[in-house]
């Protein structure tokens, strides 16, 4: 109570008008809170990151970085970085998630498209952290550390802790090789939302940094949260791919070889939320996320019975999982 305290005293500090009521606008995966201020002239949302959990400069930095490139984010009224408060533009509620249906997808993921670009061609090296080996690995690891072991309860013998190994080292190569480009890190669609003008509107940008061109893409097509059939999504990934080119960005000029990157980058991805969302339930007390669990899963499997190099380790999962392998085709 003495935080929101003075979290109230601050906003009504940097209003330009009185504040009139302070409610919860969200909360999110991490410690940061999020209020929403009315006054009579409208309305703001306020960030509350606690400084011993949160640290608001990253934030800072990286929201006019991607505005400076175009992309819709939140316009910074006021900060206190020695507390933990923001007061930011509001967007208001309507997510990707909440809006997206079959009538306006093409519309809604063509936005996203452009945006991403505009903050992709914006990239240069040493503004953000790299998304380096060691980062990549120990977002890996969360994998045998909390889905399988805290999780699934599972321990695994010397065999399977090579396989695992093995498969770690096939992706850190494919991932490393790609070409790097600022990365948002969370671009799907609980952080994307439909805005009026300069749509989307882009949150949850804190963790960004410097990797591999595919993975955003992943974030949003292979999508914890909701599901589409491969054949839209391929076509949003070509129509994402035509105009990278006409951009300059430094995709692959084979449409195959772009692919075969954004499905490895995948794995990568897939392995870590699984290890992300174990760790939110055991952890944090968040068991919500558990439900979204089966989508990744079948993301993963999917990919991983279509590629040399990953056969070993959608074995693996059968053996932990108790289902027989439903190997595809390779590349």
């Amino acid at each position: 109570m003495e935080r929101f305290a003075r979290l109230r005293e601050w906003i009504q500090s940097v209003l330009p008008d009185p504040l009139l009521s302070l409610e919860p606008a969200s909360a999110d995966a991490s410690f940061r809170r999020y209020f929403r201020a009315t006054t009579a002239s409208g309305s703001h949302v306020v960030m509350d990151a606690p400084p011993d959990h949160e640290d608001c400069r990253p934030y800072v930095h990286v929201a006019r970085l991607f505005r400076e490139a175009g992309a819709n984010t939140p316009e910074i009224l006021a900060e206190n970085l020695e507390e933990g408060f923001l007061l930011l533009s509001d967007f208001g509620d309507t997510t990707y998630l909440a809006a997206l249906d079959e009538a306006n997808a093409d519309r809604l993921y063509r936005d996203a498209n452009n945006a991403l670009i505009r903050i992709q061609a914006a990239s240069r090296p040493l503004e953000l952290p790299e998304y380096d080996r060691a980062l990549l690995l120990r977002e890996l690891q969360l994998f045998p550390d909390w889905y399988l072991a805290r999780h699934l309860r599972v321990e695994l013998d010397a065999e399977q802790r090579a396989v695992l190994d093995n498969t770690f080292a096939a992706i850190l190569a494919n991932n490393l090789a790609q070409p790097q480009v600022y990365v948002h890190r969370d671009w799907h669609s609980r952080n994307l939302m439909v805005t009026e003008r300069d749509n989307p509107g882009v949150l949850d940008f804190q963790d960004a940094v410097y990797g591999p061109i595919t993975y955003d893409l992943v974030s949003i097509y292979k999508d914890a949260y909701i599901q589409w059939n491969e054949e839209r999504v391929l076509d949003w990934l070509v129509r994402y791919w035509e105009a990278a080119r006409q951009a300059d960005l430094p995709v692959d000029r084979d449409f195959g070889a772009f692919y075969r990157d954004f499905e490895w980058m995948g794995v990568q991805r897939h392995i870590k939320v699984l290890g992300i969302f174990a760790r939110l339930c055991h952890r944090d007390g968040k068991d919500g996320y558990l439900k979204n669990m089966p989508l990744v899963m079948h993301y993963l499997r999917q990919a991983c019975g279509r590629y040399n190099g990953l056969g070993d380790f959608l074995r693996l999962l059968d053996a932990i999982e108790g289902k027989s392998a439903q190997v595809g085709y390779s590349f």
